[in-house]
Formats: C-alpha cells, structure tokens, sequence
C-alpha cells in the first residue's frame, strides 16, 4: 500500500527530511516580485529585497493543483496544514481531497488544520511516521494524530514585526516602535490558531527565559522540541542549553526556517514547538 506524508511549506521541510514529506509551497508576493517557498528560493536574498521594499506584502496559499500533486498516487494520504486562521491552506487542501476521493473511492485522504506553524507542524509529521510505522489502521492513525495535537504547542519570540505590518495584521506604528526601541515579542499560538503576543522583552537573556516560561505555562514537562530560527542559530543553541539544563533528557532539534516561517517570524526570530 502506498501512503503519503503531505503538507505546506511552511512546516519547513528540507530535501532528504526524515520522514519523506510532500510539500506543495506557499508564495510570498510584493508588488515587485513573487517568491515562491521551494528549494530554489533564495532566502537569504528574499529578506533582503523585503526589507528594503516600503510597500504592501502578502502570502499566497498552495493551490488545488498543488495538493493534488503532492497527493501523487498514493492509496493513502496523511497532511498536515499551517492554520486556517492564517492562511487558505487547510480549505484549499480540503477541495483537493474531495476531488481526490471522487476521482479514486477507493482511496483516503485526511488532512489536519494544526491550528500552528513551522516546527509544532513538524512534530506532528513525525507522529504520522510513528504511527504509520506502528501498522495502524487509517482511523487509528487519524484519532491518534487528533489526540496528539491536543498535546503539542508552539511558542516563539520575534526581533521585528515590519513584515507583519506590510501585510496588515500589525499597525506599523507599533512595528516602528518595536525596533526603535529593541524590544522583542514573546508569544504563542493561540487554541484558535491564531499568533499570540503576550510579552514585550529587551535583551536575549530576558527574551529566552520569558520563552521558556511561556514553554512552562503551557505545560511543557521534559517532551521532544523543535527549535526552527530565522538565521539566529546561536539564540536556537543557547535556548537548547537552557532548556536541557532543567530537562537533561529532553529530545531537541534545531532547523532553519524556510521562506514563509522567514518572512513572518523575519531575521532573528525563533519559534519553538514542543510536546507537553
């Protein structure tokens, strides 16, 4: 039987990632350009260009056609998508799994709205693979995967919200001030999948423990993590330290963000998923 992994680029899958992922990729557009968040997109490049562009920005979900490309032809199909709350993703993949199942009744398609982004989205890929492996049915993989989203979070902290306000979800005001005064934004993302700002810190020591607090608070007791940054490897490795110091057994990975994780969380972010 062949069974599929699929998802959207913002869950920041690499070539070669362990478990094998289909990704159908996010677009980030200006009035200049489109970037499109596959293997060939220059990160490093884009942040550049947007940070210096003044205008409006915006993010472009997957298309139908997208999905069900990444479907291929698999008898079975597991995703994952960034929340619905922030992005057409989940509805547009819903479309594709309709049209999938019609085309094929013999087939199954279930897609999870994970209410979260970037590395929560990637814990939760690796439960399907566990689950998978384990030889379970495919609705014993769906309430297993259910049950285990209701025990993964997502916290992060961000160096700027300029890009935020180029999209309209921050006043640019409050952007400006943010970076004018050197603060960062500690947050979460909240039950309704949207992103939560919960404290204004200065100072990379401040902004990691009122990360790990936040950690804490929504009930993290020793489980897996995953840390994806924004070109900030060395706040990733010193939050890894601080987090094993209290959890020596604590399971902890560390990945760079892709473009939309990039374009959101913007040069200096972390965002951090991890298991109760």
């Amino acid at each position: 039987m062949n069974i599929r992994l699929v998802t959207d680029s913002s869950a920041n899958i690499y070539p070669n990632h362990t478990p094998s992922v289909f990704y159908a990729p996010m677009k980030i557009v200006t009035s200049v350009k489109e970037y499109v968040d596959n293997d060939e997109l220059n990160v490093v490049q884009m942040l550049s260009d947007l940070k210096a562009y003044k205008g409006k920005s915006s993010t472009a979900c997957p298309s139908v056609e997208d999905w069900l490309n990444t479907f291929g032809d698999a008898d079975i199909v597991y995703g994952a998508c960034i929340t619905s709350n922030l992005s057409g993703c989940y509805n547009a993949a819903m479309i594709a799994k309709a049209q999938y199942e019609e085309a094929h009744p013999d087939r199954k398609v279930f897609i999870l709205d994970t209410l979260s982004t970037g590395p929560e989205m990637q814990l939760l890929l690796e439960k399907y693979d566990e689950l998978i492996k384990k030889g379970l049915s495919f609705d014993e993989v769906v309430s297993g995967i259910q049950a285990y989203s209701k025990k993964t979070h997502l916290a992060f902290f961000l160096s700027s919200l300029d890009n935020f306000a180029k999209n309209g979800r921050v006043n640019p005001v409050i952007a400006k001030a943010i970076g004018v005064l050197g603060l960062r934004i500690v947050g979460k993302a909240s039950d309704m999948g949207t992103l939560e700002p919960m404290h204004k810190v200065r100072g990379e020591r401040k902004t990691l423990n009122q990360l790990f607090e936040t950690m804490r608070l929504l009930g993290y007791k020793g489980g897996k993590v995953c840390l994806a940054h924004s070109y900030n490897e060395e706040a990733a490795e010193n939050f890894k330290t601080m987090i094993l110091d209290s959890y020596p057994d604590a399971d902890i990975s560390i990945t760079l963000n892709r473009g939309l994780c990039c374009f959101y969380a913007e040069e200096g972010g972390l965002l951090c998923g991890f298991e109760e």
